[in-house]
């Protein structure tokens, strides 16, 4: 069944620019902070011991309580310092269009990232690599060839280069956008090294 409510990208874009303002010190150490702890006392959330719940009433409050905070809180929005405010019909279309599977990769290294529920016979989508960390220029190829050449890794993300060619790779800076460039280039010349030149980066 075709959704009939959904939040495309230009709306979206259109109720941040005209968006509740709010420091986002306020957002991440009032507004969230506080109405975590209301959801947790609402939708009574206690994980006791366990890290991952299996108890389905929990995971079901969970699950609610989740879209509650969505709810309450809203979207935060750092470039325009504000937030949008979704309904609940909109929450509840957007899930039911979200796809439950989609390919990675290409050739023989793609993968098919795949909806897991709990206990799921379906095995997880295994992502290796610093994920974000600084890495050195001397070792990146090297660190992302030892996170590639393993059989159990479905997708690699890249760490970020430190500096290029001895500068800073500062924020905002034109060094910025050619570390980026370099990242890649860097994990597809690993990729490459290891015989696994279609894995999804």
């Amino acid at each position: 069944m075709t959704a009939k409510r959904y939040l495309d990208v230009f709306e979206a874009y259109d109720r941040f620019i005209n968006g509740d303002p709010i420091p986002e010190k306020d957002w991440d150490y009032s507004l969230i902070p506080i109405n975590a702890s209301l959801m947790k006392q609402r939708y009574k959330i206690d994980f006791g011991d366990r890290i991952i719940p299996e108890d389905q009433d929990l995971v079901d409050r969970l699950f609610l309580a989740g879209v509650d905070m969505l709810l309450t809180c809203g979207m935060y929005n750092k470039d325009t310092g504000t937030r949008m405010r979704l309904t609940e019909d909109e929450i509840y279309e957007g899930i039911k269009l979200a796809p439950t599977s989609m390919k990675i990769g290409e050739g023989k290294d793609s993968e098919t990232c795949s909806l897991r529920r709990g206990n799921s016979p379906v095995k997880p989508v295994i992502q290796g690599g610093p994920s974000g960390t600084t890495v050195s220029e001397d070792i990146f190829v090297p660190v992302m060839e030892s996170y590639a050449q393993e059989p159990i890794v479905d997708a690699v993300v890249t760490g970020a280069l430190r500096t290029i060619k001895g500068q800073a790779a500062s924020k905002g800076t034109p060094w910025e956008i050619r570390a980026t460039v370099m990242e890649l280039n860097y994990t597809r010349n690993a990729l490459n090294n290891v015989g696994r030149t279609g894995l999804a980066i």
